[in-house]
């Protein structure tokens, strides 16, 4: 049983602060005429939320119960909290929130881009499906994503059906199969998104190595470290990691960059 002793105070003044800013006509009710408090009424939250008026003036005043991640899912639809507050409500619960669909976004923040841009080193953004939304010269040089049309600059499967790409990692055999491991973590968190599930099932079709791969269910760490690319047909070291740059959004942006000798030796 999970307790809320450590937040209740919090949860309940969160709770109360969004109810007393929604209006009855925020949700399509009847005012009711005066009202001697601000905002909704706690029964008409519970209603909305599909509990009993009892249980949510509980809730509310931070007593010890347990919560199911639906029923704030609920609460946060009407209570119309953001992505932001819908986390943070979910936190003050002690709930980890559920994964919020990916979605192919396909205009990056203008920032985002003009950092990209600005590194020296390859870097491209990617979304909960690997979509690949954006990358700078270097990361095309590498990578040879702008031969690709937007529609199938997709990472995962360009590493699978993509030539070049899979020749430029040195032993693709090994480590393949740890990328893919790393996107099931992803997999995992847009298991609602349906775009996700026709990515991995038409390379089912396609890659008998997906296919095999994909059905062994293996989870890595995420894909941060050195690889070993293959430039002018000599494998060098790459140093790589991904920064998250929009949560809500699940952007990543992915660097690469050639491993110096003093990191290497700090190894």
């Amino acid at each position: 049983m999970r307790t809320l002793e450590r937040t209740r105070a919090d949860l309940a003044a969160f709770l109360r602060a969004h109810r007393e800013r929604l209006s009855p006509a925020d949700l399509g009710l009847p005012s009711g005429g005066r009202r001697r408090t601000p905002g909704l009424r706690r029964e008409e939250v519970a209603a909305l939320a599909g509990v009993g008026l009892t249980w949510y003036t509980w809730l509310e005043q931070g007593r010890d119960i347990g919560v199911s991640a639906t029923f704030l899912d609920n609460l946060a639809r009407v209570l119309k909290l953001d992505a932001a507050e819908r986390r943070h409500l979910f936190l003050l619960a002690h709930e980890r929130p559920p994964a919020e669909p990916g979605k192919t976004w396909c205009v990056l923040p203008p920032l985002v881009r003009r950092l990209m841009h600005d590194l020296p080193h390859p870097a491209f953004v990617i979304n909960l499906r690997w979509d690949v939304l954006g990358f700078n010269a270097p990361a095309d040089v590498l990578f040879g994503f702008g031969k690709h049309s937007p529609e199938r600059r997709n990472l995962l499967w360009l590493l699978f059906t993509d030539p070049a790409l899979h020749a430029r990692f040195h032993e693709w055999e090994a480590q393949a199969p740890l990328m893919l491991s790393s996107f099931r973590r992803d997999f995992a968190r847009a298991t609602q998104d349906a775009d996700i599930h026709e990515l991995v099932d038409e390379l089912e079709r396609v890659s008998p190595e997906f296919k095999a791969w994909w059905r062994t269910h293996d989870v890595h760490a995420p894909c941060n470290g050195v690889r070993k690319l293959v430039i002018d047909g000599q494998a060098e070291p790459f140093e790589h990691t991904s920064l998250t740059v929009d949560e809500d959004r699940h952007l990543r942006l992915v660097v690469y960059a050639r491993q110096q000798e003093d990191s290497a030796s700090d190894r």
